[in-house]
């Protein structure tokens, strides 16, 4: 068996190296901004209006006709184990 588990290996970090937030403090949960916005005109675009046929989505019915035959199967082969189950126990206690 290996000394190390392969856990921190994924895409994040181990929580131990990520960086510590403190939370009961304030000054680091309110931060003053002081930055101001300027509008900026936008440029015009003339651009031809094109009708495209938006896709419709169409409902597919997804039928399984071979269900009933499966779950049958199942449950016979569930019930020929508990059947085996039962009988192995009674012979070896």
């Amino acid at each position: 068996m290996p000394d190390k588990s392969r856990r921190g290996k994924g895409r994040h970090p181990p929580r131990s190296k990520r960086k510590k937030i403190a939370h009961g403090s304030i000054a680091a949960q309110q931060l003053p901004v002081s930055q101001t916005y300027e509008s900026v005109p936008q440029p015009e675009v003339s651009a031809r209006a094109t009708s495209v046929p938006t896709p419709s989505a169409t409902v597919t019915i997804v039928r399984y006709p071979y269900i009933a035959t499966e779950l049958r199967r199942i449950g016979i082969l569930a019930g020929i184990m508990l059947v085996v189950l039962v009988v192995l126990s009674l012979v070896f206690s």
